[in-house]
């Protein structure tokens, strides 16, 4: 890596370019501004300049019109009148290395993760439970964790939610009370999930975020693109999965302090799901998440329509930012701007307020971090046109581009190794076959056979921590995040 990279020009004011110094990316940014007045040309101008610069990027494709990412531009008349208007010499169109993934595996590589990873805190808001089914969910986390029982995928939890159901008396000493309504309501979110797709998205292959860290052989950082479209459907589960991915790379990173360039630039794109509704639990460790993993290479850019979107404690933290403009037909509206207005460093020449009402499409207030990492003054400036295509790519074309990845084939397949589903149907197996053997011999016994399955059942738990506890690899770690957010791993 250079000691030294030259600077990423994002948009041309009064001066000249305004650009963003790779050492500085990683403080972090923020796009802001209301629908239609150009904030996704923005992250399409960030996400090229950072890819030419050699830095991996990861983005969602919300709308579904990123995908041109990996082909050059040329097409687009008002692109052509951008660059003559701004009188742009020397530019050229072109495309980008893009890998394609998608948590249905339907638009790119599948991208999973597993029950355990996920974590009892970030799995109760995706469930939408209450305060007391997630201490419910929790402990149930804590009796599979304390017992050797592997939560992978939906039936694994399922099954272990079943089996401390059926055997709640026997766990109360020890982890408390364990309400069987409770259980009941996460059995039922389980199904909501499983129905929106949850089933393909806890599953192995895990991913492993290395794979998102990738180069070309120009190299070039590759975009990582995430097709969102159907998982916005699901708006809490796209924000948890972003909130996920970003624990896995602070948890998997080494620390490098403030690097020449960002070993990757994370966007966040509709930003205020990940905060709508959350516990203050929750808000604490987003801010906390924010503020730490900076320290790992990690840039995060916040896109959202209303910088009031975002808890204070996190705005602070985004050195990088372009705001287009915003309306103000409420009091709420008017409120959103004066704060946006307010959080740029002012500039004598400018009236920031009034200017975030005028602002044309594709027009943007710009302002970055210096060498020192002090902000510099707000100024009026319009986006730099894009290299590569607008617009949605041919189904044709991203299915070459995905086949055509190093990626391919890997996690195209689904892995269904042994864990909880499996040793609880197991044992519960052996125990009929023994009941089964048991009763011609003495009938009067069998009688009192359920009460001796409880038995049998109630030792099992203990009988299988020794038994997976004593296999390689098998034992459930808490990773460093999880402190953070309940994770296992």
């Amino acid at each position: 890596m250079k000691d030294a990279a030259p600077a990423l020009p994002i948009a041309r004011g009064e001066k000249g370019d305004i650009a963003i110094l790779p050492r500085m990316a990683n403080r972090h940014g923020l796009i802001a501004g209301a629908t239609g007045t150009g904030k996704t040309v923005t992250l399409r101008v960030l996400a090229e300049q950072f890819s030419a610069a050699g830095v991996p990027v990861f983005l969602a494709d919300v709308k579904g019109d990123l995908g041109g990412l990996c082909r050059p531009g040329g097409d687009n008349a008002k692109v052509k009148e951008r660059i003559d208007e701004l009188k742009i010499a020397g530019f050229e169109f072109a495309g980008y290395p893009v890998a394609f993934w998608d948590v249905f595996g339907a638009k790119g590589h599948p991208l999973r993760t597993t029950i355990s990873e996920m974590g009892p805190l970030l799995l109760g808001r995706i469930l939408r439970l209450n305060d007391t089914q997630s201490g419910v969910l929790s402990l149930i986390f804590k009796i599979a964790d304390d017992n050797g029982l592997l939560l992978l995928d939906l039936k694994d939890l399922r099954s272990v939610l079943q089996f401390v159901g059926d055997n709640g008396e026997k766990f109360r000493t020890e982890y408390g009370n364990v309400s069987k309504a409770s259980i009941g309501a996460i059995q039922r979110n389980l199904l909501v999930l499983e129905e929106q797709g949850g089933d393909l998205f806890f599953q192995e292959p895990a991913l492993d975020v290395n794979d998102l860290l990738q180069t070309d052989t120009d190299g070039r950082g590759v975009i990582n693109i995430i097709a969102a479209d159907r998982l916005m459907q699901s708006p809490r589960l796209y924000a948890a999965f972003l909130l996920w991915l970003l624990s896995e790379f602070f948890e998997q990173l080494p620390e490098v302090g403030d690097p020449p360039r960002p070993r990757l630039v994370f966007f966040f794109d509709e930003a205020h799901l990940l905060f709508s509704d959350a516990p203050k639990v929750l808000v604490e460790k987003i801010e906390q998440v924010v503020r730490l993993i900076r320290s790992k290479g990690v840039g995060v850019y916040f896109v959202t329509q209303n910088p009031l979107d975002l808890p204070e404690t996190v705005l602070g933290q985004l050195g990088n930012r372009v705001q287009h403009a915003l309306r103000a037909f409420t009091p709420r509206d008017q409120k959103a701007v004066r704060a946006a207005a307010e959080t740029f460093r002012a500039n004598p020449r400018l009236d920031t307020a009034q200017a975030i009402l005028e602002l044309a499409v594709g027009e943007a207030l710009v302002s970055v971090q210096d060498a020192k990492g002090t902000p510099t003054v707000v100024e009026r400036a319009w986006i730099l046109p894009p290299r590569s295509r607008l617009g949605v790519l041919e189904p044709a074309e991203m299915e070459r581009t995905i086949r055509g990845s190093v990626l391919y084939g890997h996690y195209e397949r689904t892995l269904d190794r042994e864990s909880a589903y499996e040793k609880l149907q197991q044992k519960a197996a052996e125990i009929q076959a023994a009941a089964d053997q048991a009763a011609p011999a003495t009938p009067a016994a069998g009688r009192e056979k359920p009460s001796e399955l409880q038995k049998y059942v109630g030792a099992f738990v203990k009988s299988a921590a020794h038994s997976v506890g004593s296999q390689i690899g098998r034992q459930i770690i808490r990773g460093v995040l999880g402190s953070l957010f309940g994770g296992r791993r």
